[in-house]
């Protein structure tokens, strides 16, 4: 039998290297490659790590957020910025908290973006395939591009849009 085990330590790994890369995240592939149909991969996140908004096109169909550590908001804005909704979804001890899941699906074309409000969170990431690295990503216009100080500045003005669990 051929089968892949996630360790906590390899889970441990991740979130060090996300702690350790400018961007403040770090993704691991679990599809051997971008022609697979279901694309799927662990990303550790980190609560300083700005992912602009963005959104799907209709070729990947749905995609799928489930956390397999730590505690992180899914936001979805309409199409002028405005937010539209807030959940909450984490692991572990989080699931005992009123109001947070265990995950989110959100469909081609609507604007959403991932907060993490805990380190050491990590989600693992699935939507259809095959994917093509090179195909436009499409970005939310009124945000504020990463690794700037506008998106600073800009995921700290999110971050006040819902409160942590008590």
């Amino acid at each position: 039998m051929s089968a892949r085990v996630f360790s906590r330590d390899l889970m441990d790994s991740l979130v060090e290297e996300a702690q350790s890369n400018p961007r403040r995240r770090q993704h691991m592939n679990l599809h051997a490659d971008y022609q697979e149909a279901c694309q799927r991969f662990f990303n550790a996140i980190e609560p300083s790590s700005y992912l602009r908004p963005h959104c799907h096109g209709p070729w990947q169909g749905a995609e799928t957020l489930i956390a397999i550590k730590g505690l992180l908001a899914f936001i979805v804005f309409g199409g002028e910025g405005e937010v539209q909704a807030v959940n909450l979804f984490g692991a572990g001890k989080h699931l005992n908290e009123p109001g947070v899941a265990v995950g989110v699906e959100i469909q081609p074309g609507q604007w959403h973006t991932v907060v993490s409000l805990e380190s050491g969170s990590i989600l693992l990431e699935m939507k259809g395939g095959p994917f093509d690295p090179v195909a436009p990503k499409y970005f939310a216009p009124w945000a504020p591009e990463e690794m700037t100080q506008e998106g600073e500045i800009y995921l700290q003005a999110l971050k006040m849009h819902f409160s942590l669990p008590r």
